[in-house]
């Protein structure tokens, strides 16, 4: 408990005397696509991305768009399966079931915006799995994005994620999906400035306040996740 309360004043701000710390509970919303890597969230990325806000005192939220998924794949044998499944219920799922759709999110209420990884970000989130550059941003997707830059609210995205911020963002935002050549390519011809960077690291635009880490983009391992994660988090609540 010590140590919780001993990183939470790291982030707390002072009140207007100029003499009080006012200690200030943050607050993280985490963006789902499902439940799985294949079709939806990577629930490794996940699930340590929720650790991590959690030891550091943050409360979360879980939040996915109420949309159809574009496929379904069995993940013992990548076989399509043929029975449609709901982003926002498969996303309960990890969330277990403290979830809202992501119409409902206010960029007021939050002092950060997470997206993790997973092939259902490229699928559900936005079509770039089928499109590519010219890929559509699902509009409750876009708007959070918007909101949350507006505000110059941290916004983080790992794994493929990061596809939808050069999407939405573009103008040239510095992003990372790791040192995939052709993903960098076509984020970059989408207006945004691709940075290579290790599985453990992350990158800041710190014009646009927009974190990125290659996740399983890159990483071989968890541990090598937890410490990309980790220190984005870190970095992003430094922000709040």
């Amino acid at each position: 408990m010590k140590t919780q309360t001993s990183k939470k004043a790291m982030f707390c701000k002072s009140t207007t005397d100029g003499n009080l710390c006012a200690a200030k509970t943050p607050r993280a919303a985490i963006v789902l696509s499902g439940s799985g890597v294949y079709d939806g969230s990577e629930i490794h990325e996940a699930v340590i991305t929720l650790l991590n806000l959690q030891r550091l005192g943050v409360e979360v939220s879980f939040f996915a768009p109420d949309v159809e998924q574009r496929d379904t794949i069995n993940h013992l044998d990548m076989s399509t399966m043929g029975v449609p499944r709901n982003v926002l219920v498969e996303s309960a799922r990890i969330a277990r079931g403290n979830i809202e759709p992501l119409s409902k999110y206010d960029a007021n209420k939050f002092d950060m915006l997470i997206f993790v990884g997973g092939f259902g970000a490229a699928k559900n989130l936005c079509s770039f799995a089928y499109d590519g550059a010219d890929c559509i941003v699902n509009k409750d997707v876009a708007a959070a994005i918007i909101a949350s830059l507006t505000k110059k609210t941290p916004m983080a995205f790992m794994c493929i994620s990061p596809v939808i911020a050069a999407k939405v963002i573009g103008s040239g935002v510095k992003l990372t999906i790791g040192n995939d050549t052709q993903t960098a390519a076509t984020i970059e011809k989408m207006g945004a400035v691709h940075v290579n960077c290790p599985a453990d690291g992350f990158v800041k635009d710190d014009t646009k306040n927009i974190y990125s880490t290659p996740a399983y983009m890159l990483a071989q391992n968890t541990a090598q996740i937890d410490k990309g994660v980790g220190d984005m988090i870190e970095s992003m609540l430094k922000q709040c």
